[in-house]
């Protein structure tokens, strides 16, 4: 059962949550024409009247470029002032998950994003794991990941989820706990919501941008850490056979952070995981604020002045 905040930003103004309704006839609703973002908001442990926020400049320009996607305009700065206001309304005490929304809110039934109003809303819900800390069983998905010409994968686009929604179903009732897709090439793409990582003899690899997945902020935040960290990387091709004998297999996303592979398909992987495990306590200490050699990645919003 999931624990809302009591507040939501809807309509350009702070609103109790039951009171954030949509009609029944909203254009976003029939056809997917919606892009949204997620952001991670933790309570400062130092400083209770401070809220820390994981790379917000990375997701709200991601959300505007999804916008734009969506032939709508929205400023990254209206996405940050309305992030502070939703968080000084809600004044969280626990770690919550923020899920802005963009979207197509016209009543009207042509499938369109030319002459049509928009509108955006944030709401926020408390969220701990989202997977397993010790690690999750995947299953390779009989679901083909969509291709860049057919839907814009660059942002998150509502409408592109349906892929994901089926994969992770079909996992779920296959006694699996998450589903890796392959793209229409036959190539490694990303899970049904998180990117992918996996290490062969020392290397951290990854699929690329050309493997039609997301541009996830946690995968570019674990690649450059793992630069600055002297771990060599790699952005390329990944075949499906390679995830059956590589050391490590890893997840990664902003709800399910730094998530390990334990096992796919019917093959157990190796429990042990230096690689993975170095960059997740780096980047756990990260967000919480306690690595000042990457304070630049953390926003830090005061709830009251």
């Amino acid at each position: 059962m999931h624990q809302f905040l009591p507040f939501a930003w809807f309509g350009g103004q702070i609103v109790p949550f039951p009171e954030a309704t949509l009609s029944v006839a909203t254009h976003a609703l029939h056809y997917g024409t919606g892009a949204f973002g997620g952001m991670r908001a933790l309570p400062n442990p130092a400083d209770a009247n401070e809220i820390l926020l994981f790379r917000a400049d990375r997701h709200a320009r991601r959300l505007s470029q999804s916008a734009r996607l969506l032939l709508t305009e929205l400023s990254e700065q209206r996405i940050h002032e309305s992030i502070r206001l939703f968080l000084q309304a809600n004044r969280p005490t626990t770690p919550v998950y923020l899920r802005p929304f963009v979207y197509t809110s016209d009543l009207g039934i042509a499938p369109r994003l030319h002459d049509i109003q928009t509108d955006f809303l944030i709401y926020g819900i408390e969220l701990g794991d989202y997977l397993s800390p010790d690690g999750v069983s995947c299953r390779i998905s009989s679901w083909t990941r969509q291709e860049d010409r057919s839907l814009p994968l660059r942002g998150k686009i509502s409408g592109a989820y349906i892929t994901s929604s089926l994969a992770k179903t079909e996992a779920f009732k296959s006694g699996f706990d998450e589903a890796l897709l392959l793209n229409s090439r036959g190539k490694v793409s990303e899970a049904s919501g998180m990117n992918l990582f996996m290490v062969r003899d020392g290397v951290l690899i990854t699929p690329g941008v050309d493997q039609d997945i997301l541009e996830g902020i946690t995968r570019a935040s674990v690649l450059e850490l793992a630069r600055d960290l002297g771990i060599p990387t790699l952005e390329r091709a990944v075949d499906k056979t390679e995830l059956f004998v590589a050391d490590e297999v890893f997840l990664t996303g902003t709800a399910a952070r730094v998530t390990p592979v334990r096992r796919i398909e019917s093959t157990d992987l190796a429990t042990d995981r230096p690689v993975m495990e170095r960059l997740r306590d780096r980047l756990t200490a990260i967000t919480e604020g306690r690595d000042s050699a990457y304070d630049h990645w953390v926003t830090r919003v005061r709830l009251s002045d």
